[in-house]
């Protein structure tokens, strides 16, 4: 792209994303996921359609690397630790022993295949084991993209399940990707023992450098809090706070993965656990934090997805197009299902239909695509292949699966009107207020005593502001009857403030 002027590069990205977004608008009509259309998006501009040439792999796995930092924290903040404390255990094997299992079924397959004489790829065991690595992990954020979109709830806790396997199965397929990357560079043999003390560092590292990190930036977050608060000075703009805090953060983010890395532990791994962390503790200027990295976490996954979209040339991926799509089948109709169900075999509480959903929705998205840059970049042979072989994979899991998610849950009558996620009001307060904000979702047991304000029970303290009703704000007030579904927002008094 050395020819390419800074002019002309801010002119393609903007056209590119204006694009996108535009198209984008109409992609839950027809039920395809959001970033599908930015990935089609950008194949159209790149080689093989309006000819804008791309083709760095140092710099698409640079941009891939910080586009998953913020992701992966992003993901943590939003994950609820209430909510996947009953299904910590499936979740957590699921993004752990699902992701090997996955990988080495699939892995013994492609190497099944290279030894077909019909075939045009030669892996040994080793590489055919690293393809299937790239793309063991699942994004789910195409699939809760679709739900949110259709107002879809589902039942059984599958949502957190499916949240927290997700947000924690990336670090493992990076892991995986990374030691059979080193082993085949480095000729070494690899043994389930080196696997598994590989494994085990960078886990413990990574554990531990995203607790720590968690404890320091929360401290970073209360020293800015604090700085110039005392004495006779001018009090700062709550916009600016809140924008200053968010920048604090997202700084710290980075500074965890690149030091998590330097000590030779998982770096995404200690992003996702400090996610985790700020997203489960009272911080100021919370809901500003959460919009700004909300916004960030958009801006980083369409860039990556168009960024992608250009890496790749669609007229080399038509001589692994039959590889790719005994591959993609494999995964779609075996490798996932059985690594679930052996999974979550032990695990009878859950039903059989949640694990055949569960199975389903293993999307493959952007992560899979720049963990494939990875072996380029290390020059592994045979490589382009590897990374052609997964960007049709993950389209075809994309346009299958993607496209089929919601038809699926009601199939298997996974759906549940009553659990679908909450709106918000859009209101905040002033962290130094000794009074909190929450909201209340009526149900019928909130209206036996009667449907009136007066008549329900609220703690003394508390007053409704405002009451939602399907798409509408209603002002209360004591005549107002209320009906089931209602949304109210409710202000309380609370001392957590003067104890912090």
């Amino acid at each position: 792209m050395s020819h390419i002027t800074s002019e002309n590069i801010l002119l393609i990205g903007s056209t590119l994303l204006i694009a996108g977004v535009l198209i984008g608008k109409t992609s839950y009509r027809i039920g395809l996921p959001l970033l599908l259309i930015f990935l089609l998006v950008g194949m159209g501009f790149g080689t093989d359609g309006l000819g804008i040439q791309f083709s760095d792999m140092h710099t698409a796995q640079f941009i891939g690397m910080i586009a998953l930092c913020i992701i992966l924290f992003s993901g943590g903040m939003s994950t609820k630790v209430k909510e996947i404390r009953p299904v910590l255990l499936p979740g957590l094997v699921l993004s752990t022993a699902g992701v090997l299992l996955t990988a080495l079924l699939t892995g013994l397959f492609v190497w099944w295949l290279s030894g077909m004489s019909w075939t045009n790829i030669h892996f040994a065991f080793l590489p055919s084991l690293l393809l299937a690595a790239t793309m063991s992990s699942t994004d789910s954020a195409s699939v809760f993209g679709i739900l949110g979109s259709q107002k879809v709830g589902l039942r059984n806790r599958l949502r957190p399940m499916l949240e927290l396997e997700s947000g924690s199965n990336d670090p493992m397929a990076y892991m995986l990707t990374i030691i059979l990357i080193e082993t085949i560079t480095m000729g070494a043999q690899l043994s389930a023992g080196t696997l598994l003390l590989q494994l085990l560092l960078q886990f413990g590292v990574g554990a531990g450098m995203g607790l720590l990190m968690s404890r320091i930036t929360r401290r970073l977050v209360h020293l800015y809090r604090h700085i110039g608060s005392s004495g006779n000075a001018a009090r700062e703009d709550a916009d600016q706070a809140s924008s200053m805090t968010s920048i604090l953060i997202l700084a710290s983010v980075f500074l965890t993965f690149t030091a998590t890395s330097a000590m030779q532990g998982n770096g995404y791994l200690a992003v996702y656990i400090l996610g985790i962390y700020l997203g489960n503790i009272e911080l100021p200027a919370k809901r500003g934090i959460t919009k700004f990295m909300s916004s960030l976490t958009w801006l980083a996954q369409i860039v990556v997805f168009l960024m992608l979209g250009l890496l790749v040339n669609p007229h080399e991926m038509l001589s692994v197009a039959p590889v790719s799509l005994l591959t993609g089948a494999f995964m779609i109709l075996l490798g996932r299902p059985l690594s679930v169900f052996l999974c979550l075999a032990p695990m009878r509480k859950i039903t059989m239909r949640s694990k055949m959903f569960v199975s389903w929705v293993g999307l493959r998205g952007a992560v899979p695509i720049i963990f494939a840059t990875y072996p380029i970049v290390a020059g592994v042979e045979g490589a382009s292949q590897i990374f052609n072989i997964v960007f049709f994979v993950t389209l075809l899991s994309l346009l299958i699966q993607g496209t089929s998610v919601i038809g699926c849950a009601r199939m298997l009558k996974l759906t549940d009107p009553d659990a679908t996620e909450e709106e918000e009001f859009g209101v905040e307060i002033d962290e130094q207020l000794p009074t909190s904000l929450e909201t209340i979702k009526l149900t019928d047991s909130d209206l036996a005593a009667g449907d009136t304000l007066r008549d329900l029970n609220l703690p003394q303290g508390s007053l409704v502001m405002m009451i939602k009703r399907g798409g509408k704000y209603i002002i209360p007030n004591g005549k107002l009857t209320l009906k089931r579904h209602d949304l109210l927002l409710i202000i309380k008094e609370d001392n957590r403030h003067a104890q912090t």
